[in-house]
């Protein structure tokens, strides 16, 4: 292909190729000369231009294919306008000869389509150059389209539109022409002459003004023709066309001619086609004289699509002032008799009036323009209901209000008032002032209309009711009260109890969609109204029916509230359920013989209302749903399903009475029936299974249409609804609920039955198929089937056997009749039935036979429906089959689907086969490699020839290369000749799909373009792939807009800057303004505020966030901070007239119901956003800061961020303070809860990250004090009284982390927000009587924990401003511990074993109801670290010492529920029992938590945790009760050593063994506490011996698991050999940090006092712990401690004390060897030696060779090491350095270090003044002659002088002690010698005494 890049075409390689290949090579030559020609230099193109004129003829006569043809065209005018323009008349005159010429070959038609593109093409190029031949030209064309087909007219079409855009206003004198052509192809019988037809037109309006002046009635009635019998595209064309034309009439674009028409006379036209259709006066006449309807559905829901289209262009301004006109005109099509002669009828139109509304108000307006229609919607609803009212006043209401006035007033509401509560529920709480604006009475209004006759008005009041309540929470309660009061005060009503009983069911179902909910006790009074309803149905007949169905639909909403309240009600439901039914089947006989029609009527309601009931306590309480509960509803659910038999009898007695309600009945007991347990109506198998046979065959059913368009899709495979269209109309929706659960029973019911009974069942249904015909028999068909793959689906999911072979050929037989069906959705299930018949059958045997089968009926059917089902079949098959595993069935079934996807005669053959085709290729897997080539052949070859006017051609073709490309995979990155050769094939082929004018192939051609950039990303050209992306992000069609997201959320994984970049170079795009000016980020973020389709949604933000995460931090900082600022700050309400848009539908739901949406271009970037938008902005500002804190540190430093600007160009996010904090204050201070909730995260994470950083220009003082008015005022609208609990919540959290930052150091303004939460803290004491009657109380419990929590984290840290915050909180400490205690106490409660649930208060907890326990449990868990922290650091504080102002009982303190109250029992308990209570309570809430922290646990709990043990141990009573019992210390220390081995945290592990160290404090204290008093009682102070207390007493052994030193052992052990490894045997030697040697160090402390804790018995196993580490001083340390215990010196332990010592010096001895891992270097092993040396004992050291080794080290350690150690080991007793000066003393003199030693020998002669006067005269006289030794010998060795002292200051301050000691004696021996002189001895002393050897 690479031959094909080149300006003029290589005929030559051309020529070389084969025909197929050679329309690739000629496509792709075209394709790069459309991107050169625009960039070759004009002189050269005119240079080649002839060249390139004659090639491109000879392409156009070469009979090219649709895209070749399109290609050629655009080039070829290209080519013309770009060189020169003069010879263009000669092709035109070329192209208009090959239109008139004769040729029928069947190369002509190709080569004359490609002549009428060319000149389209040429037109409109180059535009009025050929002005002077357009009239023949057109005139040609004109004629030549009378005698073309399909094709040519639709080219046609197609090419006059360019001309007439081309020209412009020079094309004027053709128009009437064009017109009364385009007439009449819009009515064509082809569907694409029909869009084309419409295109054209659509281009003539725009200089032909008669379209939409004189001929508007006329171009509308032919509009409304067009849609009959319509697809989709069709009425998307027509409708634009025909929205357009209104609008251009109600605001005309050109002055002059006939003024602008009214609004009125448009709606009129509108509402004719509505009406009547395309039918003219005398037709429609006559259908209304005969009772017939003449306008179909199709047409309907185009003209409504033409609605939004007419409002869309107007634009969103037009439509805010014009909207109370609009309305008005609307509602008289809603409410015309015309429109709703049937219930269907009715359905349709309010559906489509609904439509309107929601795609004009949702997509047009922003959030104050929607609260303006929103009050004109209310006093439309006002004025509907102030008319009835005013009818109905004197209450005659046969002679005020006749029915059609009810029912024109019914629909107005409804319409309203839906629209009304879609208005609402988007606002959200922005909808706030509207229920608090007395000029529209709002809520009144809608409550009004509960009170109507119509139900249809009542419900939508209702839903209107529970949109606001899900919009705004605080309102869901107090209309509750008010719907509850009022339907009790109205109770004698029937449409009081009607209508108020269906608002409260809909407010009560709204609560599990509000997450702050509604207050228990609501539960209650529900359940109290229902029964009151129920109990008195029976005492007035004019409101039974009403009262009965009003207290189930009250129960049924009762239960979806779900567990927590339905168990406390359980029991009375099932009273209640019980007492609906008979008592048993024999009294149910005699039932059936009384009564009448009415009483049957109640009856069927009210159990029909007792199913739905259960069926709702299945759906949201299944666990409630036990075996008890199903034993006592056995009988009332076989009466049920016995009732069933007995309602033919009752509709043959009462005729169409009781019709409706049997039909209800029935629906609910199977809807029961298919969510029961089988085993729980097993008895009643036969029943069920008979009447729904019955019922599948009975005369009714069979003579209904057919509800497959919904009963079908859900059994088909989703990859295969494609095949059916986009289009699925409404149908009956209780008739279809009725059909899907026959289809579920059936599948239950055949899993348990008999294999006998199977065979008969299925072979019963396939002769009831065969012997009916036409529609009653599909409609069999249809339900059979669904149940039979209802069956197969699931018994291949869980693997269950369908039964012997005999069921095989019933089965196989149904399925093969549906495959053969007329209706596609059929089809499509039998072909997934089929493959699902193979896959549970599981028989290979049975797999061939039934491919054989399909492959014979596709040899001999003959009509498209049979030969598509069975193509289809063939591919369903792989999907089951694993690829059936052989490679000649495989090439069989390819031969089968490639001879038909070449049928050209069927193009629905075509479609199913390549479909079919795709998914083989799909399941193939790798065999499917051989066949690669040609399959990329024939869908190349298919998609340059198929004509557009089929697209689902295309669009099965598009499936093939997407499975194409997918099995090739990573192999398409590969570089041989035939690997290129398919890459090129799959590029072509997606360029081909691409410019395909249908959004369905478009769509498929990006996720091929996907695919192969996720296989092969070098080859697919970004530069040109992102701005084709881009131009379809403003699509019309969902489909569209769906893929191109999803392929720009893959792209910008791998290069989003380059993604950026290439996006910005869009020249032709709605979106090409926003996309210059912001990127594409500001794009997306505007689709994303104009989508409604969730998924689409969720894909655009995983796409703003992918492209943020990749360049936030380098280089984009500044751009998306101020994309996210402009997103928050577009407020302002301003939308421009735009285009309408159509969503396309998703493939599964009514393309038409929800497909039409407008959309609108906001006046400027970001304008009027709604509130999800900015909420997700702030998200994105949040995920910028956890960047930033991931990478560079200058993010956060100020100083830093600013030198480093000064260097470099790069932004840092400290250098955006000011920005971020003005974004956090907005959001969290909007009208909006959402909105406010997360601006408050983003302010908490605002002052976490900055709050420790310092301003370089205010020394002392940090940058975020700059913004505590910010802080502040962001933070006061929380703390208002109508601020939801939740925004508090979160606000108490931002005002503690304010708080306890340090950020504000001066009292006066942090006291601005400690206020804030002072007030919080008064509403927690007094309680909040408000929150009980809003929300549930478990938002009480939230708000109540959050404000503790905040409280205590401002006590953890009170700290860090000094002494004024302590004094803040110092003042409400008295009233915080008392809470804090409490709300600890509630949480050790709620978090017991659910064996010990029986033991939670009846009554609740001091911050919980009982009811609200599990709600609870989720905000005590959030919170109850901080505040454990907070209350060990509060306890410790007052060591334990309750004062007066704290009260003494612990179970039920002071709190918001229990203020001042305190039991009899605990007000009686000792100030000793409340701290054990504390005690425990601490202690037990922090093991228990520790035991087994989870996972998602923070690291903040456990550290907290261990912080609050820690503070509790540093008080010695606490202390003293954790050591006085052993099994809890023991107990500690096992948790303590899980969590060392399950966190890797080295915070968690220093704090694990501080506590472990108190722990052993506290032991040691115990100990020593028993020691003393023994000593005290026996005498033991005289004794030699201590007493015997400790471990090992008994044994000398300590037992794992009751040993405290054990433990410690083991824990500390631990620590040391995995920090250093080389202690345990084979352990690598590995460095240790600065943590480490502090963990190191500690453990070993640790270990050094464990002996303390021994009895001398233990002693020996506790020291056998004791080793050497690389912590010197540590080791050394602990190493002194053990060898100095003196549990060493006990009788009882001396001899195992000593053999340990003498093994641990053996092992320290032998470090020395030179191949030993030890790192310790030489001197610290001599120090250790000595140690031991001088604490050891002569036991342990003159032993040999022990002795003899420590010798040798010694000697061997002589040049080299310190002498001092020799002086210390000469000091030692004198059997142990005797030796030692004996064996040393020599080699000293030898190697010169006598001075070493005997200078530090002479220094501990000396004494200092207070020994020296005492001292006797031997050692008086060793003192003097050793100072004067000193004297003389200090200059003399002064090198040796200086280093000793230097290194020993103890013996620099004895030495110098001793010499001012001597100098002041000699001062006073002078002074008494002779006292003339003393002040001449103090000035010159005679002997002048050097103090500085230095």
């Amino acid at each position: 292909m690479e031959r094909a890049h080149s300006l003029l075409l290589n005929e030559e390689a051309c020529s070389q190729l084969g025909e197929h290949q050679r329309s690739e090579f000629i496509l792709e030559w075209l394709t790069h000369l459309k991107k050169l020609l625009p960039a070759t230099d004009r002189a050269h193109i005119k240079q080649n231009q002839r060249r390139l004129v004659d090639q491109l003829s000879g392409v156009l006569i070469g009979s090219p294919g649709p895209p070749t043809r399109w290609l050629l065209a655009h080039c070829l005018a290209l080519l013309f306008r770009l060189g020169d323009p003069i010879p263009s008349s000669l092709m035109v005159e070329r192209c208009s000869d090959i239109i008139r010429s004769k040729d029928d070959s069947p190369s002509g038609l190709p080569t004359r389509l490609a002549a009428v593109a060319c000149l389209g093409a040429l037109y409109e190029q180059l535009g009025r150059m050929l002005a002077g031949s357009f009239k023949d030209t057109l005139a040609n064309l004109l004629k030549a389209m009378k005698s073309a087909e399909s094709q040519g007219r639709y080219e046609i079409m197609l090419s006059v539109e360019k001309i007439l855009r081309g020209l412009g206003a020079s094309a004027v004198p053709c128009h009437r022409d064009i017109y009364k052509a385009a007439r009449a192809c819009l009515t064509d019988r082809s569907m694409a002459v029909r869009c084309a037809a419409a295109k054209c037109l659509l281009e003539l309006q725009r200089e032909a003004a008669f379209l939409w002046t004189s001929e508007l009635e006329n171009v509308a009635t032919l509009c409304f023709r067009a849609f009959e019998g319509s697809n989709y595209n069709v009425r998307v064309s027509v409708a634009k066309l025909l929205g357009t034309l209104l609008a251009a009439a109600v605001e005309p674009r050109q002055p002059g001619g006939r003024g602008p028409s009214s609004l009125e006379e448009v709606m009129d036209l509108l509402l004719g086609g509505f009406l009547r259709g395309g039918a003219g006066f005398l037709r429609a006449s006559g259908d209304m004289l005969k009772g017939t309807r003449s306008v179909s559905k199709d047409v309907r829901i185009g003209v409504t699509q033409a609605y939004v289209v007419f409002v869309s262009t107007l634009g969103g301004s037009w439509l805010e002032v014009n909207f109370p006109a609009f309305l008005s005109l609307l509602m008289e099509l809603a409410s015309h008799c015309r429109a709703t002669q049937t219930p269907g009828d009715a359905v349709v139109t309010r559906r489509c009036v609904s439509f309107i509304l929601r795609s004009t108000l949702g997509s047009l307006l922003g959030e104050k323009a929607q609260t303006n229609a929103a009050k004109q919607l209310c006093f439309a609803v006002a004025s509907q209901k102030q008319a009835i009212d005013a009818a109905l006043a004197d209450g005659n209401v046969e002679n005020r209000v006749s029915s059609a006035d009810i029912s024109a007033s019914q629909h107005i509401l409804t319409c309203c008032l839906l629209e009304l509560g879609e208005l609402v529920q988007g606002l959200g709480s922005t909808a706030a002032p509207l229920l608090t604006d007395s000029s529209t009475a709002f809520l009144d209004t809608i409550i009004a209309v509960l009170l109507h006759p119509a139900p249809s008005a009542q419900l939508a009041a209702s839903w209107c009711l529970r949109c606001i309540a899900m919009a705004m929470p605080s309102h869901c309660s107090l209309l509750l009260d008010r719907c509850a009061e009022r339907l009790v005060a109205l109770k004698s009503s029937p449409e009081a109890v009607a209508g108020y009983g269906a608002a409260v069911t809909a407010l009560v179902a709204a609560v599990q969609h509000c997450s702050l909910g509604i207050p228990h006790t609501k539960g209650q009074e529900v359940l109290d109204l229902a029964e009151d309803l129920l109990r008195s149905a029976s005492q007035n007949s004019r409101i039974s029916l009403q009262r009965t169905q009003a207290g189930w639909l009250l129960i049924s909403a009762l239960i979806t509230l779900g567990p927590a309240v339905v168990e406390h009600h359980l029991s009375r439901l099932v009273l209640l359920w019980r007492c609906v039914f008979p008592a048993s089947l024999r009294e149910q006989e005699s039932e059936l013989r009384r009564g009448d029609y009415f009483t049957w009527q109640v009856t069927l309601e009210g159990r029909a209302g007792a199913l739905s009931a259960m069926k709702n306590l299945l759906l949201h309480c299944r666990e409630l749903f036990t075996d008890d509960i199903t034993s006592r509803l056995l009988t009332p659910l076989a009466c049920a399903v016995a009732l069933l038999t007995k309602l033919p009898s009752l509709i043959r007695s009462y005729s169409s009475s009781v019709r409706g309600w049997s039909i209800v009945y029935r629906l609910k007991v199977y809807e029961l029936l298919a969510l029961l347990p089988p085993h729980t109506y097993q008895e009643s198998f036969g029943l069920v299974m008979n009447q729904l046979v019955s019922d599948l065959s009975a005369q009714d059913n069979l003579n209904q249409p057919c509800s497959e368009l919904t009963l079908l899709p859900p059994l088909c495979h989703c990859d295969d609804l494609p095949l059916v269209g986009p289009a699925l109309h409404d149908t009956d929706h209780r008739y279809i609920e009725e059909q899907v659960t026959f289809a579920l029973v059936i599948q239950k019911l055949f899993v348990l039955m008999s294999l006998y009974i199977r065979v008969k069942i299925l072979q019963q249904f396939a002769e009831m198929v065969n012997q009916l015909k036409g529609q009653r028999q599909q409609t069999v068909q249809t339900h059979v089937c669904a149940a039979l793959c209802s069956l197969l689906k699931h018994q291949g999911s869980t693997r269950g056997s369908l039964g012997p072979e005999d069921i095989r050929s019933p089965a196989l037989s149904l399925l093969s009749g549906a495959l053969e069906s007329v209706s596609p959705l059929l089809r499509c299930m039998a072909a997934e039935g089929l493959a699902r018949l193979v896959q549970v059958v599981g028989d290979p045997g049975f797999t061939v036979s039934v491919s054989l089968l399909c492959f014979d009926r596709l040899k001999t059917a003959r009509d498209a429906a049979s030969r598509s089902g069975y193509a289809l079949a063939l591919g369903a098959l792989y999907r089951y089959s694993g690829g059936m595993g052989s490679p000649q069935h495989l090439s069989t079934c390819l031969g089968v689907l490639f001879t038909l996807s070449q049928d050209s005669t069927s193009p629905e053959v075509q479609t199913w086969s390549l479909h079919s085709l795709s998914l083989v290729v799909d399941l193939s897997s790798g065999l499917y490699r051989a066949h690669g080539e040609p399959s990329f052949a024939l869908v190349l070859r298919l998609l340059l020839s198929a004509p557009p006017t089929h697209p689902e051609v295309h669009y099965s073709l598009g499936r093939c290369l997407h499975a194409l490309i997918t099995c090739l995979g990573p192999d398409l990155q590969s570089e041989g000749a035939a690997v290129s050769s398919l890459r090129s094939s799959c590029l072509v082929g997606c360029g081909v799909m691409q410019a395909s004018p249908d959004c369905l192939v478009q769509a498929r051609a990006i996720s091929c373009l996907q695919q192969l950039h996720m296989f092969s990303p070098p080859h697919v050209n970004l530069a040109n792939l992102v701005p084709a992306l881009c131009a379809h992000l403003c699509s019309s069609y969902l489909c569209l807009r769906r893929a191109v997201v999803a392929c720009l959320r893959q792209l910008v994984q791998r290069e989003a800057l380059e993604v950026s970049e290439h996006a910005v170079t869009l020249t032709h795009s709605e979106f090409n303004y926003k996309t210059k000016q912001l990127g594409l980020e500001g794009a997306l973020f505007t689709l994303l505020d104009r989508e409604s389709d969730s998924g689409l949604r969720k894909d655009i933000q995983e796409t703003l966030v992918h492209m943020m995460m990749s360049s936030a931090t380098s280089g984009k900082l500044g751009h998306w901070l101020k994309l996210c600022k402009n997103v928050l700050s577009a407020t302002t309400d301003c939308r421009a007239p735009v285009e309408a848009s159509q969503e396309d539908e998703d493939l599964s739901r009514d393309d038409d119901s929800s497909a039409f949406k407008a959309r609108s271009e906001s006046c400027g970037p970001f304008t009027a956003l709604r509130w999800a938008t900015r909420r997700f902005a702030m998200e994105c500002v949040c995920r910028i800061i956890a960047q930033c804190e991931t990478s560079d540190a200058a993010h956060f430093d100020m100083a830093l961020a600013q030198e480093r600007r000064l260097q470099e160009s790069t932004d840092f996010l400290v250098l955006h303070l000011g920005d971020l904090v003005r974004m956090a204050f907005m959001a969290a201070t909007d009208h909006s809860d959402q909105l406010r909730l997360a601006g408050l995260q983003t302010l908490l994470v605002i002052i976490k990250q900055f709050s420790s950083i310092p301003e370089p220009e205010f020394p002392g003082h940090v940058i975020l004090e700059q913004y505590q008015a910010n802080v502040g005022a962001a933070l006061r609208p929380a703390f208002t009284a109508d601020a939801p609990p939740d925004v508090t919540a979160k606000a108490c959290q931002v005002c503690s982390a304010w708080i306890a930052s340090g950020v504000v150091s001066d009292l006066r303004d942090l006291r601005r927000v400690h206020q804030l939460l002072a007030s919080s803290l008064v509403k927690v004491q007094t309680g909040r009587d408000t929150y009980s009657q809003l929300y549930n109380e478990a938002t009480a419990t939230m708000e109540t924990l959050a404000v503790l929590k905040a409280w205590a984290e401002v006590g953890l840290n009170k700290q860090s401003p000094g002494a004024g915050l302590l004094k803040l909180v110092q003042s409400d400490l008295s009233t915080l511990s008392r809470l804090w205690l409490a709300a600890l106490q509630d949480y050790s409660l709620l978090t017991l074993p659910q064996e010990y649930t029986s033991q939670l208060p009846a009554t609740g907890g001091s911050f919980y109801t009982a009811e609200t326990v599990n709600q609870a449990r989720v905000h005590y868990s959030s919170s109850w670290a901080p505040i454990l922290h907070a209350t060990s650091l509060w306890l410790h504080s007052t060591g334990f010492v309750i004062s007066d102002d704290t009260p003494a009982n612990l179970s039920r303190p002071a709190t918001p529920t229990s203020m001042g109250q305190s039991s009899s029992v605990s007000r009686h308990k000792s100030p000793e029992d409340v701290n054990s209570d504390r005690l425990h309570l601490i202690l037990g809430i922090g093991v228990e938590f520790l035991c087994s922290p989870h996972s998602e646990d923070q690291m903040e709990n456990i550290t907290s945790c261990l912080r609050a043990l820690q503070a509790l141990l540093d008080v010695s009573w606490p202390r003293a009760k954790i050591g006085n019992d052993q099994a809890l210390s023991v107990e500690l220390l096992s948790v303590l050593h899980r969590l060392l081995v399950t966190r890797e945290s080295a915070s968690v592990h220093l704090a694990v063994l501080d506590l472990l160290q108190q722990i052993v404090m506290a032991a040691q204290e115990h100990v020593r506490e028993k020691r003393r008093s023994a000593e005290v009682d026996d005498g033991a102070a005289e004794k030699e011996t201590l007493p015997e207390f400790g471990e090992g007493r008994d044994t000398g052994g300590l037992i794992p698991g009751r040993s405290l030193v054990f433990g410690a052992l083991e824990l500390c052990l631990c620590v040391l050999v995995r920090k250093l490894p080389q202690l345990s045997s084979g352990g690598s030697v590995r460095s240790l940090t600065d943590g480490d040697c502090r963990l190191v160090a500690s453990a070993l402390c640790v270990l050094s006092e464990l002996p303390s804790i021994c009895s001398p018995e233990g002693a020996p196993a506790a020291a056998g712990g004791v080793g050497l580490g690389a912590v010197v001083q540590a080791a050394l340390q602990a190493l002194k401690s053990v060898l100095m215990s003196p549990m060493s010196r006990q009788e009882k332990s001396r001899g195992a004390w000593n053999q340990l010592l003498r093994s641990a010096l053996y092992t320290l001895l032998g470090l020395w060897d030179t191949d030993s891992d030890c790192v310790v270097d030489q001197i610290s092993l001599l120090t250790a030696v000595t140690v031991f040396l001088l604490s050891a004992g002569p036991e342990v050291c003159t032993t040999e060779p022990v002795h003899m080794l420590c010798l040798q080290r010694f000697t061997a350690s002589m040049d080299s090491k310190d002498p001092l150690l020799l002086a210390s080991v000469f000091q030692a007793q004198p059997a142990v350095a005797v030796p030692y000066i004996r064996a040393l003393g020599p080699p000293l003199v030898r190697f010169l270090k006598l001075m070493a030693v005997f200078l530090p020998l002479l220094i501990s002669f000396l004494l200092d003044e207070n020994a020296l006067s005492s001292a006797p005269t031997a050692s008086r006289s060793l003192h003097e002659a050793a100072l004067k030794d000193l004297m003389r010998l200090g200059p003399q060795h002064s090198v040796v002088f200086r280093s000793l002292v230097a290194s020993s200051p103890h013996l620099k301050c004895r030495l110098e002690a001793a010499i001012r000691g001597n100098q002041e004696s000699l001062n006073a021996k002078a002074s008494s010698a002779n006292p003339s002189t003393r002040s001449a001895a103090k000035s010159s002393p005679s002997i002048t005494l050097k103090t500085n050897f230095l």
